[in-house]
């Protein structure tokens, strides 16, 4: 028999892909669509660090003595103005890399985001009626962090961990005046505002460095 009086041999053919399969497909890039929609990835790294190094000024502005005047003013000017600038910068960070940031889910950030800050707002109110200023650092760090982490759910991975980061200043500064409480006021006030600076500078401008690093700018 020669070659060419050989039968054929056909490869069965490739069975079509079942309904189940492309369900599965369907629902996986629906699944994927969704969480980047609702993903906000464009968090600028170089609005975190301004955020640390505008805190790192108010540190010596503030001065000392914690729950003079001049300390609550210059920190409680130094919050929105250090906040503002670092939405700024994440809103020009937005439209330069076309990232997609659409009302809903600035609604969801928002969400997650500013109760803490309102419930700081109403406990500060709080503790500077009842003459608790010792406890106004670690309250500040701990709900800062606590908006950061809940607001961070929602964007890159680092944002929940600075939000930890912040929330274990924050337990550290509202231990400090029980663990030292044998240590003259001025000596706790000046560990308190060490403790400010490390949290709100210090932690700021590492993970704003990180998120310039890691994520372009």
């Amino acid at each position: 028999m020669s070659r060419h009086d050989r039968p054929l041999k056909l490869e069965p053919p490739t069975p079509p892909p079942t309904l189940s399969d492309r369900a599965l497909d369907n629902l996986r890039f629906i699944r994927e669509t969704m969480e980047r929609a609702g993903t906000f990835t464009a968090v600028s790294g170089a609005g975190v660090t301004l955020t640390g190094i505008l805190a790192l000024v108010a540190t010596p502005i503030a001065g000392a003595h914690v729950g003079s005047p001049r300390w609550l003013l210059t920190w409680m000017a130094a919050a929105p103005i250090a906040f503002a600038a670092s939405v700024v910068l994440t809103v020009l960070k937005t439209r330069a890399s076309r990232s997609t940031f659409t009302g809903a889910l600035a609604r969801k950030l928002a969400l997650a985001f500013f109760p803490s800050l309102v419930a700081g707002a109403v406990l500060t109110a709080v503790a500077m009626r009842a003459g608790w200023y010792s406890a106004l650092p670690g309250m500040w760090l701990m709900m800062y962090g606590a908006a950061v982490m809940a607001g961070g759910a929602m964007s890159v991975p680092i944002v929940p961990v600075m939000g930890a980061m912040f929330m274990g200043f924050g337990a550290v500064a509202l231990a400090t005046p029980l663990v030292f409480a044998g240590w003259p006021p001025e000596h706790r006030a000046m560990l308190l505002n060490a403790i400010m600076a490390a949290g709100f500078g210090g932690l700021h401008v590492l993970f704003g460095f990180a998120i310039s690093r890691r994520y372009g700018g």
